[in-house]
């Protein structure tokens, strides 16, 4: 079953149009809500403070990061804000998370400046830290983070997802190996590039024992799209999620979408 979500604009000065985009989202009967995350932007509100806010002024449809910035979050507050806000929403928070993009902008915030391989590595023990922390382990030791005899809780209220927004081998290799899903983005893996992405993603899961069908397969389409895409995108390149992300008059384009679009996609 495919599943249709929007992405909604983390700027401070459209919050009421993003409010009420949410708001039509829920009603409509769509399934997501996505945020980007990138804290050193002046203009953008926290993701995850804006998450809270919308799950609180809807009633069920999903909010995620797409994705959070693990560098500036941290991986064991990061499981503990993913984890209340799923207990505060009854369930309905999931978790994209990246390996952080613009380090330098990062390390101007008070982040580590990690090299690409040393920040897929990071994103390895994150997720490990993460699923760990949810389950009420709280020892961990890694390069880049710790815990010592933590008490950790409270557990999510449902079984959270982690979706990863990577492009590169390893960490294409890291959705299939731990991710629940991936989470690219039209503009960096336009429709011709996913088979490649893709194959690195199953052969990884297999290797590891896996089955690929497992892994979520979410895709951020820019702008305008049609059902016949969509639909060819599902079938031909695996995504069993689309998330729309409107560029003008936004609630009228989610109404578009969620009225004409999704119906035709079948």
């Amino acid at each position: 079953m495919t599943s249709f979500g929007v992405g909604l604009d983390p700027t401070a000065a459209s919050l009421e149009e993003t409010r009420a985009a949410a708001r039509r989202a829920d009603e409509l009967g769509l399934d997501l809500i996505g945020i980007q995350d990138h804290p050193y932007v002046p203009r953008f509100l926290d993701a995850l403070l804006l998450a809270g806010d919308l799950l609180a002024r809807t009633e069920r449809i999903h909010v995620f990061p797409d994705v959070a910035n693990l560098p500036l979050r941290g991986a064991p507050m990061l499981a503990k804000q993913a984890a209340s806000l799923d207990v505060l929403s009854g369930g309905r928070f999931e978790l994209g998370i990246g390996a952080g993009a613009r380090s330098e902008a990062i390390a101007s915030m008070g982040g580590p400046e990690r090299g690409p391989g040393e920040a897929i590595d990071a994103l390895a023990e994150a997720i490990r830290l993460i699923r760990g922390f949810w389950a009420g382990e709280g020892t961990f030791e890694g390069a880049h983070y710790a815990l010592r005899s933590v008490e950790p809780g409270p557990p999510p209220a449902h079984d959270i997802g982690i979706w990863l927004g990577v492009y590169k081998p390893r960490g294409l290799r890291l959705v299939g190996e731990l991710g629940d899903g991936w989470v690219p983005s039209s503009p960096y893996a336009a429709p011709e590039q996913i088979p490649e992405l893709a194959r690195r993603i199953d052969e990884a899961a297999v290797a590891d024992g896996r089955d690929p069908r497992q892994i979520r397969r979410i895709y951020n389409v820019i702008g305008d799209v049609s059902a016949d895409e969509l639909r060819r995108w599902r079938d031909e390149l695996g995504f069993d999620t689309f998330l729309y992300w409107p560029r003008n008059d936004v609630v009228s384009e989610i109404e578009r979408f969620a009225r004409e679009v999704v119906p035709a996609v079948g």
